[in-house]
């Protein structure tokens, strides 16, 4: 059976009372009403009237000004007009019929008084019932359907928002173009006499997870100044007209609260390139980009500045119109955080676990490489949940291992029961992986950790992590990389002298390094220092071009795939010694294979 909302129909408290005292007096007024008009009456002309009274027929009467109802000594009833007369009173006295007289001032007795009220506290009813309707169904608040143009924007307080820019890690560079913002907000007169302009709006531009949205919250913080904040997608509908509306909704109620800072989130909902649809979604759409490029850089101006913050990693999709100077003067990039800054995140983060005071955080910075500030959190709460469902009482250097892995390659996979002959062809093509990185140039990353421990997809992992923080890499290290990769390949080759399934990842990575370095990076002495990346899945370049690429990167892993082979047959006893150790220790850091195999050792990169 259909449940109705109890916020439609109240069943307890005051309301309940006064909606069931309402029904109550409106069905006894109609009721009453009913019963008085369903009455059978005859009309009769005042002459009529008069032959009646003649007749002897009529019984009483009820006289109320000129109106006279009366009945019959046969039961029937009668009503009609009458002018006064002493003739007809006479008349009535004459034939003995019984005459009652109503005041015309009191012609609206209890029954009328309680008829009316019923009927207005009735409407008062169903006025508030289809209103609450209409507000239910369409769950847009008070008013429902009606205020389906008002923005959807949450207006926060200056009191109400607690971040600051000492609560954001890292970004330096963000943080110090968006302090100009601030000092602008807090000290606009000081701009204002040089004659400089405030930025109208500033887009942040960075991967998912960098902490956009804290930078912006950071921001109205630090102005302490009203912050309203909506998402792109809430200002679309499948109504033509209502994005422009909550468009003009949301700047007349910023510019009441000015100086403000609006913030939207993931702008390249609303925000994308004109003339790429037609009809529908994509002209809503358009209207409402038209409308937000209006009301940030239109005709009208306004004294008290609105600074528009937006957020978003697509900004190559976003109109020419909207970046412009003058809408959005400032565009700052939120980039991955570098080691230093992910060291400071990390700090951040463990103040609100118990982490062992043993454990260097610098150095898990330096083993999370390429990882986001969210990332960064996650690697935290994950180390946590491990160190819970241990019972232990602080998070140790396991639990961020485990946590690390886990992020990077997945759960450990226990439902795979691998057989001795399994473990040992993972162990030489894992060992096949180690053993080419340990013998390649000390410019290349060093090994952080071997395992055949299956995680995911994976039977087993061979980590390499970089030393220090890198942005460029040179053609030596991604030759090193790619030889690294074959690696696996040749040692199941050279030891079980079969071809298995095993490196079908390996051989990916291996050729999309020398893909880019053949079309991307110029590294090529056919094809030289000319691009030929695709674009939009279309190749600009030629057929006999596209012939040349495919063989110099042929060219390039079979050389590598040459000297791999080379390598390892010529340290063969080093391969078996590092495979066994692994199948009897199944997990082996950096340290354990230098001090095994007599190699110098480098930087390791354990946690502990």
């Amino acid at each position: 059976m259909k449940r109705f909302n109890r916020s439609v129909f109240p069943s307890k408290g005051p309301k309940g009372i006064v909606l069931a005292l309402t029904i109550a007096l409106a069905g006894i007024g109609v009721l009453s009403w009913l019963i008085s008009d369903t009455r059978e009456i005859n009309n009769v002309t005042y002459s009529q009237f008069l032959d009646l009274i003649e007749e002897n027929k009529v019984e009483k009467v009820h006289v109320t000004g000129q109106d006279v109802q009366g009945k019959l000594k046969d039961g029937s009833r009668f009503e009609t007009v009458v002018v006064d007369s002493p003739q007809m009173w006479d008349m009535l006295r004459a034939h003995n019929v019984m005459v009652a007289v109503d005041n015309l001032a009191n012609q609206f007795n209890f029954w009328h008084l309680l008829f009316l009220g019923s009927l207005i506290l009735f409407f008062i009813f169903v006025w508030q019932f289809i209103r609450q309707a209409r507000s239910a169904s369409s769950g847009g608040g008070p008013g429902g359907i009606f205020n389906m143009g008002k923005s959807k924007a949450r207006m926060f307080p200056p009191s109400a928002i607690k971040e600051k820019f000492s609560s954001v890690a890292g970004v330096h560079e963000a943080k110090e173009e968006l302090q100009d913002v601030v000092d602008f907000l807090k000290n606009p007169d000081k701009y204002k006499s040089m004659g400089a302009k405030i930025p109208r709006g500033v887009l942040l531009v960075g991967e998912p997870g960098n902490g956009k949205t804290l930078l912006a919250r950071a921001v109205a913080g630090e102005a302490n100044c009203p912050f309203f904040s909506i998402s792109g997608s809430d200002f679309i509908e499948v109504f033509v007209g209502v994005g422009a509306s909550r468009v003009r909704d949301l700047f007349e109620q910023a510019r009441s609260h000015a100086p403000c800072i609006v913030f939207i989130d993931e702008i390249d909902a609303v925000g994308r390139h004109r003339g790429r649809g037609m009809g529908g979604g994509h002209d809503e759409r358009e209207q409402t980009l038209n409308q937000l490029l209006t009301e940030m850089d239109g005709f009208l101006t306004y004294k008290k500045p609105v600074i528009v913050l937006a957020a978003t990693n697509r900004s190559d999709v976003l109109d020419k119109a909207l970046l412009r100077p003058g809408r959005f003067d400032r565009i700052v990039h939120v980039p991955y955080p570098d080691q230093k800054s992910r060291e400071q995140i990390l700090q951040v983060h463990s103040q609100s676990v118990k982490l062992d005071p043993t454990i260097d955080l610098a150095k898990v910075a330096r083993a999370t490489s390429g990882f986001s500030g969210a990332d960064l959190a996650n690697l935290i709460n994950e180390a946590a949940i491990n160190a819970s469902k241990a019972g232990k009482t602080m998070i140790d250097v396991h639990d961020l291992e485990e946590a690390h892995d886990k992020i990077l390659i997945g759960k450990v996979s226990k439902s795979k029961m691998l057989t001795d002959e399994d473990k040992r062809v993972t162990a030489y093509h894992e060992a096949g992986h180690a053993l080419i990185r340990l013998l390649m140039p000390l410019d290349s990353d060093p090994l952080h950790k071997v395992t055949i421990i299956p995680r995911g997809h994976a039977l087993g992992v061979t980590s390499f992590l970089p030393e220090r923080e890198k942005y460029t890499s040179s053609k030596d290290e991604m030759i090193s990389s790619i030889m690294a990769a074959l690696g696996g390949r040749a040692a199941e080759e050279l030891i079980f002298n079969k071809l298995m399934t095993g490196a079908a990842s390996d051989f990916r990575a291996a050729t999309a390094i020398a893909r880019s370095m053949v079309c991307d990076y110029g590294m090529s002495e056919k094809l030289g220092p000319v691009v030929y990346s695709q674009e939009y899945g279309q190749q600009p370049y030629s057929e006999s071009t596209a012939r040349l690429i495919d063989e110099e990167v042929r060219r390039i892993l079979d050389e590598c795939q040459v000297k791999v082979r080379e390598m390892l047959s010529q340290h063969k006893d080093k391969l078996d010694k590092l495979a066994q150790l692994l199948i009897e220790k199944e997990t082996v850091y950096a340290g354990e294979v230098y001090e095994l195999l007599g190699i110098e050792p480098r930087t390791e990169l354990k946690l502990s």
